[in-house]
């Protein structure tokens, strides 16, 4: 299987987002559209796809690039990793991994992340293989108006 990989395009919306909300478990909502559009100018971060000729985009990877005074600049943050379930075991995943690794460094980034959450805790031997390490929980809090209500 001959898979290629890039950045996403305008036309690649529908099938990202349905992705991305598979993976979140839950439906898509509105403003992830304009998320997605504003990932594709690739300031803020990136989406990236894997397709086969044969049967289109089966992978997709989401990633934002912050700014922290403590790397002197920008890293890089895995956000989303999608591997339709068809494809699974055919190391796709690892290829989308290798390639925001890939971009990020490219772009000077002085470290990529990502936050594992519980439910995809099996998942942690997968990013280790690529040099991924454990460093602890994240804290997280919703904006106000969300813990008011």
């Amino acid at each position: 299987m001959s898979v290629s990989i890039r950045p996403a395009a305008a036309a690649d919306k529908t099938v990202c987002l349905d992705f991305i909300g598979t993976l979140n478990g839950g439906p898509v909502t509105p403003d992830w559209a304009a998320t997605f559009d504003a990932l594709l100018g690739a300031e803020r971060g990136m989406v990236l796809v894997a397709e086969t000729a044969a049967d289109g985009i089966f992978w997709v990877a989401t990633v934002s690039f912050n700014l922290a005074i403590r790397y002197g600049g920008e890293y890089c943050q895995l956000e989303e990793l999608y591997v339709d379930a068809s494809a699974r075991g055919k190391n796709v995943g690892g290829l989308l991994v290798e390639a925001v690794i890939d971009h990020a460094t490219e772009r000077g980034c002085a470290e990529i992340g990502l936050y594992i959450a519980e439910r995809h805790a099996a998942n942690r031997p997968f990013y280790e293989k690529y040099g991924f390490e454990n460093v602890g929980i994240e804290v997280r809090r919703g904006p106000r108006a969300a813990l008011e209500s």
